[in-house]
Protein backbone atom coordinates (compact mmCIF):
# COMPACT_ATOMS: atom_id res chain seq x y z
CA UNK A 1 0.00 0.00 0.00
CA UNK A 2 1.37 3.30 -1.23
CA UNK A 3 1.19 6.19 1.54
CA UNK A 4 1.60 9.52 -0.39
CA UNK A 5 3.08 11.09 2.88
CA UNK A 6 4.78 14.02 4.12
CA UNK A 7 7.94 14.44 2.57
CA UNK A 8 11.04 13.25 4.06
CA UNK A 9 14.56 14.86 4.35
CA UNK A 10 17.43 12.95 6.05
CA UNK A 11 19.34 16.38 7.38
CA UNK A 12 23.80 16.70 7.79
CA UNK A 13 25.87 15.57 4.44
CA UNK A 14 22.75 15.08 2.45
CA UNK A 15 22.21 14.04 -0.98
CA UNK A 16 18.87 15.61 -1.33
CA UNK A 17 18.82 18.79 0.78
CA UNK A 18 16.24 20.33 2.08
CA UNK A 19 15.75 23.34 4.57
CA UNK A 20 15.48 22.48 7.85
CA UNK A 21 12.82 24.34 10.63
CA UNK A 22 14.98 22.59 14.03
CA UNK A 23 18.41 21.76 13.41
CA UNK A 24 21.05 22.37 16.39
CA UNK A 25 21.61 25.36 18.32
CA UNK A 26 23.73 28.13 16.68
CA UNK A 27 26.42 29.85 19.42
CA UNK A 28 25.91 33.28 19.07
CA UNK A 29 28.78 36.19 20.67
CA UNK A 30 26.59 39.40 20.22
CA UNK A 31 24.00 39.77 22.63
CA UNK A 32 20.16 37.97 22.37
CA UNK A 33 17.35 39.85 19.84
CA UNK A 34 14.40 40.71 20.60
CA UNK A 35 11.55 40.97 18.17
CA UNK A 36 11.60 44.49 16.69
CA UNK A 37 8.52 47.18 16.18
CA UNK A 38 7.47 47.24 12.54
CA UNK A 39 8.88 50.14 10.78
CA UNK A 40 6.99 53.29 9.31
CA UNK A 41 8.23 55.32 6.06
CA UNK A 42 8.32 58.22 8.93
CA UNK A 43 9.82 56.67 11.44
CA UNK A 44 12.46 53.82 10.95
CA UNK A 45 14.23 53.13 13.90
CA UNK A 46 18.57 51.96 13.94
CA UNK A 47 19.18 47.93 13.50
CA UNK A 48 20.62 47.16 16.84
CA UNK A 49 22.60 44.66 14.69
CA UNK A 50 26.16 45.47 14.90
CA UNK A 51 28.39 46.00 11.92
CA UNK A 52 25.33 46.33 9.61
CA UNK A 53 26.06 49.23 7.57
CA UNK A 54 25.73 50.71 3.96
CA UNK A 55 28.79 50.01 2.10
CA UNK A 56 27.16 51.95 -1.12
CA UNK A 57 24.53 53.19 -3.06
CA UNK A 58 24.06 53.74 -6.65
CA UNK A 59 20.57 55.69 -8.19
CA UNK A 60 18.67 54.38 -10.82
CA UNK A 61 15.13 55.32 -11.84
CA UNK A 62 12.05 53.64 -10.57
CA UNK A 63 8.10 53.03 -10.40
CA UNK A 64 5.95 54.12 -7.19
CA UNK A 65 4.07 50.14 -5.49
CA UNK A 66 0.41 51.77 -4.36
CA UNK A 67 -0.01 49.94 -1.03
CA UNK A 68 -3.54 49.19 -1.66
CA UNK A 69 -3.97 46.35 1.15
CA UNK A 70 -5.26 47.17 3.98
CA UNK A 71 -4.58 43.54 5.59
CA UNK A 72 -0.95 42.95 6.32
CA UNK A 73 -1.95 38.98 5.91
CA UNK A 74 1.38 36.89 4.76
CA UNK A 75 0.91 34.11 2.86
CA UNK A 76 3.24 31.43 2.23
CA UNK A 77 3.10 28.89 -0.66
CA UNK A 78 4.36 25.54 -1.07
CA UNK A 79 6.07 22.50 0.79
CA UNK A 80 6.09 21.91 4.42
CA UNK A 81 8.36 18.50 5.01
CA UNK A 82 10.03 16.20 8.04
CA UNK A 83 13.59 16.41 7.89
CA UNK A 84 15.75 13.85 10.03
CA UNK A 85 18.19 15.47 11.58
CA UNK A 86 21.89 14.04 12.82
CA UNK A 87 21.62 14.17 16.89
CA UNK A 88 25.64 15.05 16.24
CA UNK A 89 27.23 17.31 14.38
CA UNK A 90 30.26 16.54 11.86
CA UNK A 91 29.38 13.07 10.93
CA UNK A 92 28.37 11.92 7.67
CA UNK A 93 25.06 10.47 7.16
CA UNK A 94 25.96 6.82 7.32
CA UNK A 95 28.44 7.72 10.50
CA UNK A 96 25.18 8.94 12.62
CA UNK A 97 24.14 7.06 15.69
CA UNK A 98 20.77 8.71 16.01
CA UNK A 99 18.36 11.30 14.34
CA UNK A 100 15.89 13.45 15.60
CA UNK A 101 12.60 14.54 13.66
CA UNK A 102 12.05 18.48 12.86
CA UNK A 103 9.60 20.16 10.58
CA UNK A 104 10.74 21.86 7.43
CA UNK A 105 10.61 23.59 4.42
CA UNK A 106 11.56 27.12 3.32
CA UNK A 107 7.85 28.73 2.98
CA UNK A 108 6.77 26.96 6.02
CA UNK A 109 9.76 28.61 7.64
CA UNK A 110 9.24 31.50 6.45
CA UNK A 111 5.43 31.21 7.62
CA UNK A 112 6.49 30.64 11.16
CA UNK A 113 9.30 33.26 11.46
CA UNK A 114 6.83 35.67 10.68
CA UNK A 115 3.93 34.84 12.99
CA UNK A 116 7.07 34.97 15.83
CA UNK A 117 8.12 38.44 14.96
CA UNK A 118 4.36 39.44 15.36
CA UNK A 119 3.22 39.26 12.05
CA UNK A 120 -0.03 37.74 10.37
CA UNK A 121 0.97 34.39 8.02
CA UNK A 122 -0.81 31.73 6.94
CA UNK A 123 0.46 28.39 4.73
CA UNK A 124 -0.55 27.25 2.49
CA UNK A 125 0.30 23.81 1.03
CA UNK A 126 -0.58 20.32 1.20
CA UNK A 127 0.71 17.19 3.71
CA UNK A 128 0.36 13.86 4.13
CA UNK A 129 -2.57 12.61 5.79
CA UNK A 130 -0.61 10.74 8.73
CA UNK A 131 0.65 11.73 12.03
CA UNK A 132 3.64 13.35 10.75
CA UNK A 133 1.26 15.19 8.69
CA UNK A 134 -0.68 16.09 11.47
CA UNK A 135 2.11 16.92 13.36
CA UNK A 136 3.10 19.80 10.94
CA UNK A 137 -0.17 21.21 11.29
CA UNK A 138 -0.05 21.43 14.78
CA UNK A 139 3.13 23.14 14.42
CA UNK A 140 2.00 25.96 12.44
CA UNK A 141 -1.08 26.32 14.89
CA UNK A 142 1.40 26.38 18.06
CA UNK A 143 2.96 28.96 16.27
CA UNK A 144 -0.48 31.35 15.71
CA UNK A 145 0.29 30.25 11.47
CA UNK A 146 -3.13 30.36 9.93
CA UNK A 147 -3.68 26.58 8.61
CA UNK A 148 -6.85 26.74 6.70
CA UNK A 149 -5.70 26.36 3.12
CA UNK A 150 -3.76 23.12 4.14
CA UNK A 151 -5.50 20.45 2.84
CA UNK A 152 -4.42 16.35 3.83
CA UNK A 153 -4.29 13.34 1.31
CA UNK A 154 -3.54 9.80 1.37
CA UNK A 155 -4.24 6.64 -0.56
CA UNK A 156 -4.71 3.38 0.55
CA UNK A 157 -5.44 -0.09 -0.54
CA UNK A 158 -7.12 -2.21 1.99
CA UNK A 159 -4.83 -5.65 2.79
CA UNK A 160 -1.29 -4.06 1.83
CA UNK A 161 1.80 -3.17 3.75
CA UNK A 162 2.19 0.35 4.20
CA UNK A 163 4.78 1.96 3.65
CA UNK A 164 6.45 6.09 2.84
CA UNK A 165 8.32 7.30 0.14
CA UNK A 166 11.08 9.70 0.91
CA UNK A 167 9.69 11.87 -2.21
CA UNK A 168 8.45 11.54 -5.36
CA UNK A 169 5.61 11.84 -4.81
CA UNK A 170 5.18 13.15 -1.25
CA UNK A 171 1.92 14.88 -0.63
CA UNK A 172 3.44 18.46 -1.06
CA UNK A 173 3.47 17.39 -4.59
CA UNK A 174 -0.14 16.78 -4.96
CA UNK A 175 -1.32 20.04 -4.41
CA UNK A 176 -4.22 20.49 -7.18
CA UNK A 177 -5.50 23.72 -8.17
CA UNK A 178 -9.39 23.04 -6.66
CA UNK A 179 -8.33 22.67 -3.52
CA UNK A 180 -6.33 26.35 -2.85
CA UNK A 181 -8.37 28.53 -0.97
CA UNK A 182 -8.45 31.55 -3.36
CA UNK A 183 -9.89 34.03 -0.92
CA UNK A 184 -7.01 33.59 1.59
CA UNK A 185 -4.63 34.15 -1.16
CA UNK A 186 -6.78 37.37 -2.79
CA UNK A 187 -7.41 39.12 1.28
CA UNK A 188 -2.51 38.76 1.63
CA UNK A 189 -1.12 41.49 1.11
CA UNK A 190 2.33 39.19 0.67
CA UNK A 191 1.99 36.19 -1.17
CA UNK A 192 5.39 33.98 -0.81
CA UNK A 193 6.82 30.84 -2.61
CA UNK A 194 9.97 29.62 -3.67
CA UNK A 195 10.47 26.89 -6.73
CA UNK A 196 10.00 23.62 -5.49
CA UNK A 197 6.07 23.86 -6.15
CA UNK A 198 7.12 23.81 -9.75
CA UNK A 199 9.20 20.92 -10.69
CA UNK A 200 5.66 18.53 -11.01
CA UNK A 201 1.95 18.56 -11.70
CA UNK A 202 -0.16 18.98 -10.29
CA UNK A 203 1.20 20.88 -8.09
CA UNK A 204 2.97 23.41 -10.36
CA UNK A 205 -0.90 24.53 -11.73
CA UNK A 206 -1.79 25.01 -8.67
CA UNK A 207 1.37 27.10 -8.06
CA UNK A 208 0.91 29.18 -10.76
CA UNK A 209 -2.77 29.58 -10.20
CA UNK A 210 -2.43 30.77 -6.58
CA UNK A 211 0.18 33.56 -7.76
CA UNK A 212 -1.98 34.44 -10.66
CA UNK A 213 -4.89 35.30 -7.98
CA UNK A 214 -3.05 36.84 -5.86
CA UNK A 215 -1.49 39.02 -8.73
CA UNK A 216 -4.93 40.43 -10.30
CA UNK A 217 -5.75 41.01 -6.65
CA UNK A 218 -2.97 43.54 -6.16
CA UNK A 219 -0.86 40.99 -3.63
CA UNK A 220 2.53 42.05 -4.07
CA UNK A 221 4.16 38.52 -4.68
CA UNK A 222 7.47 37.45 -2.76
CA UNK A 223 10.13 35.13 -4.46
CA UNK A 224 12.93 32.85 -2.98
CA UNK A 225 13.80 30.16 -5.94
CA UNK A 226 15.54 28.21 -3.57
CA UNK A 227 17.39 26.17 -5.77
CA UNK A 228 17.57 22.22 -4.37
CA UNK A 229 19.08 20.91 -7.60
CA UNK A 230 18.79 17.50 -6.93
CA UNK A 231 14.91 17.62 -6.80
CA UNK A 232 14.99 18.82 -10.38
CA UNK A 233 14.91 16.19 -13.53
CA UNK A 234 17.95 17.99 -14.64
CA UNK A 235 19.68 21.34 -14.62
CA UNK A 236 18.10 22.79 -17.71
CA UNK A 237 14.87 22.01 -16.17
CA UNK A 238 15.64 23.24 -12.80
CA UNK A 239 17.07 26.72 -14.16
CA UNK A 240 13.82 27.07 -17.11
CA UNK A 241 11.30 26.23 -14.20
CA UNK A 242 12.89 28.91 -11.63
CA UNK A 243 12.99 31.44 -14.66
CA UNK A 244 9.35 30.86 -15.66
CA UNK A 245 7.92 33.06 -13.16
CA UNK A 246 10.42 34.97 -12.46
CA UNK A 247 9.18 38.22 -14.51
CA UNK A 248 5.86 38.37 -12.21
CA UNK A 249 7.50 38.50 -8.79
CA UNK A 250 7.53 42.25 -6.87
CA UNK A 251 10.30 41.29 -4.31
CA UNK A 252 12.81 38.40 -5.07
CA UNK A 253 15.54 36.83 -2.53
CA UNK A 254 18.20 35.03 -3.96
CA UNK A 255 21.91 33.51 -3.20
CA UNK A 256 25.03 34.64 -4.88
CA UNK A 257 25.44 30.61 -5.97
CA UNK A 258 22.03 31.32 -7.42
CA UNK A 259 22.48 33.76 -9.49
CA UNK A 260 26.07 32.07 -10.80
CA UNK A 261 23.49 28.72 -11.64
CA UNK A 262 20.96 31.10 -13.44
CA UNK A 263 23.37 32.90 -15.61
CA UNK A 264 25.69 30.13 -16.51
CA UNK A 265 28.15 30.71 -14.51
CA UNK A 266 28.75 34.41 -14.56
CA UNK A 267 29.98 36.45 -11.60
CA UNK A 268 27.44 37.13 -9.31
CA UNK A 269 29.55 39.84 -7.99
CA UNK A 270 29.27 41.70 -11.33
CA UNK A 271 26.34 44.40 -11.41
CA UNK A 272 26.29 44.40 -15.03
CA UNK A 273 25.07 40.20 -14.26
CA UNK A 274 23.00 40.86 -11.27
CA UNK A 275 20.91 43.66 -12.98
CA UNK A 276 20.30 40.87 -16.24
CA UNK A 277 17.79 39.46 -13.57
CA UNK A 278 16.23 42.49 -12.66
CA UNK A 279 12.68 42.85 -14.72
CA UNK A 280 10.83 45.88 -15.25
CA UNK A 281 8.05 45.09 -13.14
CA UNK A 282 10.54 44.05 -9.72
CA UNK A 283 10.69 46.46 -6.75
CA UNK A 284 12.92 44.87 -4.92
CA UNK A 285 15.96 42.55 -5.46
CA UNK A 286 17.63 41.05 -2.72
CA UNK A 287 21.29 39.05 -3.09
CA UNK A 288 22.53 37.27 0.42
CA UNK A 289 26.17 36.81 0.96
CA UNK A 290 26.08 34.29 3.52
CA UNK A 291 27.95 35.32 6.30
CA UNK A 292 28.96 38.61 4.33
CA UNK A 293 25.61 40.49 4.42
CA UNK A 294 23.35 41.18 1.46
CA UNK A 295 23.29 43.38 -1.71
CA UNK A 296 20.03 45.12 -2.61
CA UNK A 297 18.57 46.38 -5.72
CA UNK A 298 15.59 48.68 -6.87
CA UNK A 299 15.46 51.08 -10.29
CA UNK A 300 16.32 54.12 -8.14
CA UNK A 301 19.08 52.76 -6.55
CA UNK A 302 21.60 49.69 -5.25
CA UNK A 303 23.80 48.85 -2.14
CA UNK A 304 25.07 46.67 0.23
CA UNK A 305 24.59 45.68 4.36
CA UNK A 306 26.83 43.78 6.17
CA UNK A 307 26.29 40.47 7.66
CA UNK A 308 26.01 40.09 11.29
CA UNK A 309 29.05 38.72 13.44
CA UNK A 310 28.00 35.06 14.90
CA UNK A 311 30.14 31.94 15.29
CA UNK A 312 27.76 29.29 12.98
CA UNK A 313 27.20 26.15 13.91
CA UNK A 314 24.71 25.28 11.43
CA UNK A 315 23.21 27.45 8.82
CA UNK A 316 20.34 26.14 7.36
CA UNK A 317 17.28 27.92 7.28
CA UNK A 318 19.41 31.36 7.82
CA UNK A 319 17.42 32.80 4.33
CA UNK A 320 14.10 31.81 5.69
CA UNK A 321 14.81 33.34 8.66
CA UNK A 322 16.25 36.74 6.83
CA UNK A 323 13.20 36.52 4.47
CA UNK A 324 10.83 36.33 7.47
CA UNK A 325 11.98 39.85 8.92
CA UNK A 326 12.61 41.69 5.31
CA UNK A 327 8.76 40.79 4.54
CA UNK A 328 7.45 41.17 8.59
CA UNK A 329 9.19 44.90 8.02
CA UNK A 330 7.12 45.91 4.44
CA UNK A 331 3.76 44.34 5.18
CA UNK A 332 3.31 47.47 7.60
CA UNK A 333 4.13 49.33 4.66
CA UNK A 334 5.10 48.70 1.08
CA UNK A 335 5.97 52.46 0.73
CA UNK A 336 9.15 51.27 2.60
CA UNK A 337 9.95 50.20 -0.92
CA UNK A 338 9.92 53.57 -2.34
CA UNK A 339 12.19 55.60 0.46
CA UNK A 340 15.68 56.00 0.44
CA UNK A 341 18.37 54.03 -0.16
CA UNK A 342 19.82 54.14 3.93
CA UNK A 343 16.16 52.80 4.82
CA UNK A 344 16.39 49.91 2.45
CA UNK A 345 19.37 49.37 4.40
CA UNK A 346 17.31 50.06 7.69
CA UNK A 347 14.67 47.41 6.45
CA UNK A 348 17.52 44.60 5.68
CA UNK A 349 19.76 45.65 8.79
CA UNK A 350 16.69 44.84 10.68
CA UNK A 351 15.50 41.88 8.55
CA UNK A 352 18.65 40.00 9.72
CA UNK A 353 18.26 41.00 13.95
CA UNK A 354 14.86 40.84 13.43
CA UNK A 355 14.73 37.15 11.93
CA UNK A 356 17.08 35.95 14.28
CA UNK A 357 14.90 37.25 17.02
CA UNK A 358 11.77 35.38 15.76
CA UNK A 359 14.56 32.50 16.23
CA UNK A 360 15.62 32.29 19.60
CA UNK A 361 15.85 29.58 21.72
CA UNK A 362 17.69 29.44 25.26
CA UNK A 363 21.23 30.65 24.81
CA UNK A 364 21.88 30.06 21.13
CA UNK A 365 19.81 30.69 17.99
CA UNK A 366 18.22 28.00 15.85
CA UNK A 367 19.15 27.68 12.79
CA UNK A 368 15.60 28.20 11.64
CA UNK A 369 12.38 29.45 12.85
CA UNK A 370 11.18 26.31 14.70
Amino acid sequence: MALHATAFCFGGVVSLPRNSVSFSQRSVRASAFSSPPPLSSSSIARSNVQGNALVSEKAFAGDALPDTKESSLMVCFGEMLIDFVPTSNGLSLAEAPAFKKAAGGAPANVAVGIARLGGSSAFIGKVGEDEFGYMLADILKENNVNNEGMPFVTLRSDGEREFMFYRNPSADMLLQEAELDFDLIRKAKILHYGSISLITEPCKSAHIAATKAAKDAGVVLSYDPNLRLPLWPSAKSAREGILSIWDTADVIKISEEEISFLMGGEDPYDENVVRKLYHPNLKLLLVTEGPDGCRYYTKEFSGRVKGMKVDAVDTTGAGDAFVAGILSQLAVDLSLLQTTASSIAEIIGRGEGGGWGGCLEGKGIRASTY
